[in-house]
């Protein structure tokens, strides 16, 4: 099967370095310093028990227009990176291409194949001009739900944190030959790649952590563990899953576990730094529109209060402007 795998950051070296391991045909989508190291040297992995795989059977290119068609197109972009390179997609696609969608929060296509009253709604936070929903067609899309932790050490080398489960499922919840497809690829990858008939509600159970913990920690600088346990933020951070669970439940998702057993997860995870508060200290843009923006907006359409997630929001967002005014960079004098 040929790969194509748009944003070869950690989780795009994961899975491809995996993936050319396992015998597939892979072409990684790469830029600067890391561009340069696939090409001499192909992706380096370090797995979470210590062992390495090189993978060095790998195509780099600098753009989407050099890698030709593929079977399968992995979009492993932040969330806000999709829309400027949408158009771009085509290059990548013949007839039976298939284009899976690996960004965190609501996807743009949440309301295209759901059958619901809201059918066809844009989500305006995915794709705020639409220039994704023109570019791409959502019956080449799979969702996917990424688990595993990784960050990309160097050019060319990724180092796995923990985790290998990729959830995936079609728009419908129908389990095509083209998603059975994509499971055994991934399977033979060594991954964990379960098929699901409801891919948003697997998307919600992400988001319902991301959506509160991730904003907190970005404008507090605490981790998982500092803000589970101190008590004030604790409640804040219960007081918005049940808000976040609301808008979830007015869309038909109900979550299986309670708030406290989600927090008491987060938790156990430690002194970790959640993914927006690793980009306020590297002076990136935050994922935050995906993140908790889509969220408020749902609460909107639905007609669901959520003044907490909104505050936070609001929060973030001055946040996101000041880090964007100061070049990346804040510091109190």
């Amino acid at each position: 099967m040929k790969f194509a795998i748009v944003g070869a950051g950690a989780i795009g070296g994961y899975l491809g370095g995996r993936l050319a391991a396992a015998g597939d045909e892979v072409t990684l989508v790469a830029r600067g310093p890391n561009l340069e190291a696939l090409r001499a040297h192909g992706i380096r992995l370090k797995l979470e028990d210590g062992t390495h795989i090189q993978a060095r059977d790998i195509r780099a290119v600098e753009s989407v227009s050099e890698a030709g068609p593929q079977d399968v197109v992995l979009l492993t972009l932040k969330a806000h990176q999709v829309g400027p390179i949408a158009a771009d997609l085509a290059a990548l696609c013949h007839d039976d291409t298939t284009i899976v969608t690996m960004q965190n929060g609501i996807p743009w296509w949440y309301f295209h194949r759901h059958g619901g009253a809201y059918e066809g709604t844009a989500v305006k936070t995915a794709d705020p001009d639409g220039r994704i929903a023109r570019h791409v067609d959502p019956r080449r899309v799979i969702g996917s739900v990424v688990y595993p932790a990784a960050t990309l050490v160097a050019p060319g080398q990724v180092e796995v944190i923990e985790g290998n489960r990729f959830g995936i499922g079609e728009l419908d919840g129908t389990t095509t030959p083209r998603l059975q497809a994509l499971a055994q690829a991934l399977i033979k990858a060594g991954f964990k790649a379960p098929i699901t008939k409801d891919i948003r509600a697997e998307i919600w159970m992400k988001l319902w952590g991301n959506a509160t913990l991730n904003p907190i920690s970005a404008l507090t600088h605490a981790t998982l563990q500092d803000m589970c346990r101190f008590a004030p933020t604790r409640a804040l951070i219960a007081t918005m899953m049940a808000e976040v669970e609301a808008v979830a439940a007015s869309l038909g998702v109900r979550f299986k576990i309670s708030i406290e057993k989600r927090i008491a997860g987060a938790e156990a995870v430690g002194a970790h730094k959640t993914s927006m508060l690793q980009d306020v200290e590297l002076g990136r843009p935050l994922e935050l529109e995906a993140l908790v923006g889509s969220v408020v907006e749902l609460a909107q359409l639905t007609g669901t209060p959520v003044p907490n997630v909104a505050a936070i929001y609001a929060c973030t967002q001055l946040l996101a402007q000041s880090l964007a005014a100061a070049g990346g960079r804040l510091k109190i004098t």
